[in-house]
């Protein structure tokens, strides 16, 4: 059974750095897109950034270039996804999703609309 499980949130000072990882049991990364989006109260879910299995593209929001990465292992048969995230600030303040899809197509893409599995979220507070 497909499952998506993030860790790693927390409360960190603006600045700070925090490293979410998102493990994914249940099938193997061939051919997925894996994507981390996040959701603050009173906003709707936004995509933050997401990577193929399948060649490594990634894409980011504009609001986090520069200061997220998200990467992949596959270590131990383990496979996980993880996103860095340095330079924080208190607008990124929000619950942090993991989520996936198989596609063949190359290129993964920000949309909510284009996953169809979903962790059940980890928290990241950004405040002094």
């Amino acid at each position: 059974q497909l499952q998506l499980v993030e860790s790693g949130g927390g409360l960190v000072q603006p600045g700070g750095s925090l490293r979410l990882s998102c493990a994914a049991s249940g099938f193997t990364l061939d051919y997925y897109h894996i994507g981390w989006f996040r959701q603050a109260p009173g906003k709707e879910r936004e995509g933050v950034s997401c990577i193929s299995s399948t060649g490594g593209r990634t894409n980011y929001a504009d609001s986090v270039k520069g200061r997220f990465t998200i990467s992949i292992s596959r270590d131990n048969a383990k496979n996980t996804v993880y996103l860095q995230m340095n330079s924080l600030k208190p607008e990124d303040t929000a619950i942090y999703y993991c989520a996936s899809v198989h596609t063949l197509f190359r290129q993964c893409v920000l949309s909510r609309n284009a996953y169809n599995s979903w962790g059940q979220g980890t928290q990241v507070t950004v405040s002094s």
